[in-house]
């Protein structure tokens, strides 16, 4: 299937479908204490793998309009709390959704929200040529790009699947220089939740109608997640001697779209502000990417250490319960996970 014909029909679709049935969530002014307000700790939020993440099969109407409910149930949270965010596109994904897909990517190209590429076909770069690996950035920023120069805005960030940005140093360099001569900056990636893991469990107990396992699993993620901000937050600074803005890694998904509110309380509770992606990739920090070739996905502040002589226990970071894990990987067996 041509991908790119199939948007240029969504894109028709749109500019004939009423407009009160593509508004997003309303966009509201934020107020100037937030921006004004001085905090050592601010956090980026990133959301990975839109337009959505899913394990059914469901026909793109249906998955459609539940992908689209999920991605304003996060905006809503974001909005209320003028909380800027940027969303990572797998465009291949467009076909599974119908034309809510395109409309997800116009939702997040408006106000404090931020498209950005995150490759065509969520490929492991691991396993690609350089050739491939620009054939990836080059369709997966084709509709994208198209939404964000209609707004006079431009694409400048891009994450790649499984945060693997060079198992060798020659390919690592190559790689880096790739996305400059596309206009990219590399998206830094500093939290970690594993709610990939604890969404395919959600989507089980979903699935299962067991809304006791749900309720569950909600509060097993939102433990999980706050240790980890704590652990990367301690993390971070120990490596680079001052608290550099945070940049967590979630992913829009069913679990997000039902906790995001509740993952926001705890950034707060924990007295960070939100800032832009831009704005936290401009601290020192992230001025240049670490200077490591690894054909694993770690997050900067494991890359950090390594690229400076620090000795890390990576052991004392919490993995995500064995229950969670063995539940998960009962979820849908049957089905080709979408991500």
């Amino acid at each position: 299937m041509d991908v790119w014909k199939l948007v240029a029909g969504m894109c028709a679709a749109l500019q004939a479908t009423p407009a009160s049935a593509q508004s997003p969530p309303e966009q509201t002014p934020a107020p100037p204490s937030v921006s004004a307000r001085t905090s050592v700790r601010s956090v980026a939020l990133t959301y990975d793998d839109l337009p959505f993440v899913s394990s059914s099969n469901e026909e793109p109407r249906v998955a459609g309009k539940k992908a689209l409910h999920a991605s304003r149930q996060i905006q809503r949270s974001l909005l209320s709390r003028h909380a800027p965010a940027t969303g990572f596109v797998n465009e291949i994904k467009l076909r599974d959704f119908g034309e809510h897909g395109l409309t997800i990517l116009r939702d997040w190209n408006r106000g404090e929200f931020e498209l950005a590429n995150h490759s065509f076909s969520h490929a492991d770069s691991n396993n690609l040529s350089l050739g491939e690996i620009e054939q990836e950035v080059v369709q997966g920023q084709r509709a994208s790009k198209a939404l964000a120069q209609a707004e006079g805005r431009s694409l400048r960030f891009f994450r790649f699947p499984y945060n693997h940005v060079g198992d060798t140093e020659e390919k690592r360099v190559a790689i880096e220089q790739l996305l400059a001569g596309h206009g990219y900056r590399m998206a830094a990636s500093t939290i970690d939740t594993s709610d990939f893991l604890f969404n395919k469990a959600y989507e089980r107990a979903c699935a299962e109608k067991d809304r006791p396992m749900r309720r569950r699993i909600e509060q097993a993620y939102l433990d999980h997640t706050r240790q980890q901000i704590q652990y990367y937050s301690a993390l971070n600074e120990r490596i680079s001697g001052y608290r550099p803005p945070d940049i967590i890694v979630l992913h829009l998904n069913s679990l997000n779209a039902a906790v995001n509110d509740r993952i926001l309380e705890i950034f707060e509770e924990l007295e960070y502000r939100f800032v832009s992606l831009a704005e936290a990739q401009s601290d020192p920090a992230y001025q240049r990417s670490p200077a490591v070739a690894t054909r694993f996905g770690p997050m900067w502040a494991y890359r950090w250490a390594r690229e400076r002589g620090i000795k890390v226990d990576g052991s004392l970071e919490k993995e995500p319960p064995d229950w969670v894990s063995a539940y998960a990987a009962l979820d849908l067996r049957a089905s080709t996970p979408r991500q």
